[in-house]
């Protein structure tokens, strides 16, 4: 075999291991965007746990037709970036971000995840959901409220009390 045919495989192999890794994989149109814009982008994938690459439209096609998925192949046209998530939130809110800050320099294609398709306006309407740790949090959040607030109450109860018995002792004394 080429060499040439050996790189383009492990090209396709490690496309495979970060679409299994991914918790969501979004497409997008990077066509206008310059190499500082491109740079900044890297940048803020990476700060948001995401990893932003470029990726020949073939080699991903045939890795996605590897792992059965073929609802890709109509976006996988023209210039294509790849943003592998770490969660099913990150990717989509740092593309949705990005298209309207560059002036929509890029174009949202689609989205892989949870093994499914996902067209432009559920990348959008990922982008505005929260994250599973903000979810977490407001859900303990909630949990937490009842059991601070008796605790709160059983205090004041106590404390009431306790003036209560210091009124009728200074009124004796």
């Amino acid at each position: 075999m080429s060499a040439n045919l050996e790189a383009k495989k492990s090209v396709v192999a490690e496309i495979s291991q970060k679409l299994a890794s991914s918790k969501s994989v979004v497409f997008v149109d990077y066509n206008q965007l310059t190499v500082a814009e491109a740079s900044e982008l890297r940048n803020k994938c990476r700060q948001s746990g995401c990893e932003y690459k470029v990726y020949k439209n073939t080699l991903v096609r045939k890795a996605l037709n590897e792992m059965g998925v073929k609802d890709f192949d109509a976006d996988l046209n023209g210039p294509t970036a790849v943003a592998f998530g770490s969660d099913e939130t990150s990717a989509a809110k740092v593309m949705v971000q990005a298209s309207k800050d560059l002036e929509n320099k890029i174009t949202l294609k689609s989205a892989f995840v949870d093994n499914a398709y996902v067209d432009k306006a559920g990348i959008t309407a990922l982008a505005t959901m929260p994250s599973r740790e903000e979810l977490v949090a407001k859900m303990l959040g909630s949990m937490n409220a009842p059991v601070a607030n008796l605790a709160g109450v059983l205090s004041n109860l106590v404390s009431g009390i306790v003036r209560v018995l210091n009124g009728i002792a200074q009124s004796k004394a």
